[in-house]
């Protein structure tokens, strides 16, 4: 027997603990600096706005982790001791499929159309409703048709 530490099995900790705490303990640092930039800036509408905003953002994703965590059972990720080789359900994702290609396309088009002019937007947006409608359907036709 080794004088080594030997687990005795995995934490029981919250699921979704990291990212919970990851975000309220966020609300730590936005909190004193939309007080200092208020009191600064004499409460100057914009930028105090934008903090206000960014306070109640951070706070909703936090408390949303939180009531989520408390739901649900324990993730893979969640267990210290789980080998990296762990079997777990990552999804069904479609072998080959060039459509998220023209998705990103799209959107590239989409984001460039507002710097270049507004019709290459229209062109992205089309072509994005034809990424989609493609990745939708996708398993519906074709050789990995369900």
């Amino acid at each position: 027997m080794s004088r080594g530490h030997t687990p005795k099995g995995p934490k029981k900790g919250s699921p979704l603990g990291v990212e919970k705490w990851f975000f309220l303990l966020g609300l730590l640092f936005f909190v004193p600096v939309f007080l200092l930039y208020g009191l600064w800036s004499h409460w100057e509408p914009i930028g105090s706005m934008a903090l206000g905003l960014i306070i109640g953002m951070w706070g909703m994703v936090g408390v949303y982790l939180w009531r989520v965590g408390s739901r649900i059972d324990e993730r893979p990720e969640d267990d210290p001791y789980a080998e990296v080789t762990a079997d777990s359900d990552y999804g069904v994702f479609s072998p080959w499929s060039w459509w998220p290609l023209v998705l990103g396309l799209a959107a590239a088009l989409v984001f460039l159309g507002v710097a270049v002019g507004w019709w290459l937007t229209g062109i992205g947006v089309a072509l994005g409703v034809i990424g989609l409608v493609g990745q939708v359907l996708e398993f519906s036709r074709g050789q990995h048709a369900h």
